[in-house]
């Protein structure tokens, strides 16, 4: 089984709209991640319905099919949260004041380490910063 990679919420909104920046090269990933198990959470991906969500109707029943599909699928593993995982967030969020990340990111930070995954599909600089490589 090939090694598993982490789908940050760049990604999906990146796939999902076409005017962003990143919907060329997240598309070329997507077909890249055929045989990959893509590893995602549902806190990403309530961060996914928020962004897409402020880009027209259209849009934002796009993302609620696209996480229906995902959360239904077997291609991708959704995490779904926990209390003790967010709460383990939480203190870590407040462990690296020195840092900018966001809630979302620490969750998905501790949860890439949990299963030993080193990639993610992102383009957020975070992740690089916590000893993560981004392939966006």
């Amino acid at each position: 089984m090939m090694r598993a990679v982490f789908a940050d919420a760049c990604y999906w909104i990146a796939l999902l709209l076409e005017r962003d920046v990143f919907h060329e090269m997240a598309t070329l990933l997507s077909i890249e991640m055929r045989y990959r198990q893509i590893v995602t959470t549902q806190m990403v991906l309530a961060e996914t319905l928020n962004a897409v969500g402020r880009f027209g109707a259209m849009n934002r029943r796009y993302a609620v099919e696209l996480v229906h599909d995902l959360t239904t699928g077997s291609r991708v593993d959704v995490i779904d949260q926990t209390p003790e995982q967010f709460w383990n967030a939480v203190n870590y969020y407040n462990a690296r004041p020195d840092q900018e990340w966001g809630l979302v990111d620490c969750a998905s930070f501790l949860i890439m380490d949990n299963q030993g995954i080193r990639e993610a599909l992102t383009n957020d600089h975070h992740f690089e910063q916590a000893g993560f490589t981004i392939l966006m």
